[in-house]
């Protein structure tokens, strides 16, 4: 996961310290305790592969991976993932495949 207080990237040429999301949703539980729960988390083109990965190894669905802005440097991808289940399983899940992450 990028740091926004430590990484610098470049956006149209631009330094930039805009703050990098990572962030996960719970929705309300239904009558079997389980909920909608979706995550989205900015990642360095190399890290994408490792943690793709690590999404689908704690059976997590990833739903969407694209850019917010071109010329960046370094390239900034980010990935959307998704469950039903539990909030705490999601969260144990995504915490998980977040330790593969470098920055």
């Amino acid at each position: 996961m990028l740091n926004s207080l430590l990484f610098k990237f470049i956006i149209s040429r631009i330094p930039s310290r805009s703050a990098i999301p990572a962030g996960i949703t719970f929705e309300s539980l239904n009558m079997q305790r389980n909920a909608l729960n979706l995550g989205e988390v900015a990642v360095l083109q190399e890290e994408l592969p490792s943690f793709v990965s690590a999404l689908v190894r704690n059976i997590l669905i990833v739903s969407a991976i694209h850019n917010h802005w071109i010329f960046t440097n370094p390239t900034i991808l980010y990935v959307h993932f998704q469950s039903v289940e539990p909030p705490l399983t999601f969260a144990r899940k995504f915490a998980d495949s977040f330790s593969v992450l470098r920055h």
